[in-house]
């Protein structure tokens, strides 16, 4: 669908969300509360995060108040002193790709999370009985 953001002169064609497009300003302040919430579920500061990934505080702070975006890299970094799974923060900014209504969004969610802290041999397992239930015998 086409949407208008305020910092773009042109349209943006964006997935439609549950409710209409989710604005990019909104997905940047979902993003910056989840991750503050991250932080604080970890028991660190933000002056101690920022050590950790060898920032300043004052940088830091401006991905909690929404100031600054992350790259990919820097999202790797966080998710592996936070100890938690990209797929959550996208959730977390966009669960329409997740699903077509809010319930299977967060189901789908769960699942990840779920598949995500299985053990090694059950993973081939849960490949298989996936790849049969989804007719795509296979799977890359």
């Amino acid at each position: 669908m086409e949407t208008r953001e305020p910092d773009f002169e042109r349209p943006l064609w964006r997935r439609r969300g549950f409710d209409g497009a989710v604005s990019l300003d909104d997905m940047d302040n979902a993003l910056s509360e989840f991750l503050s919430e991250a932080r604080r579920k970890a028991g660190l500061t933000r002056e101690q995060l920022a050590e950790l990934l060898g920032i300043s505080g004052q940088v830091y702070g401006r991905y909690e108040r929404a100031e600054s975006k992350l790259n990919v890299t820097r999202l790797v970094h966080l998710c592996e002193i936070l100890g938690f799974e990209p797929i959550e923060m996208i959730y977390a900014a966009a669960p329409h790709l997740f699903g077509s209504k809010p319930q299977e969004a967060k189901s789908r969610l769960n699942l990840m999370r779920l598949m995500a802290r299985m053990r090694p041999e059950a993973v081939e397992s849960l490949l298989l009985l996936v790849s049969e239930l989804s007719g795509d015998p296979s799977p890359d």
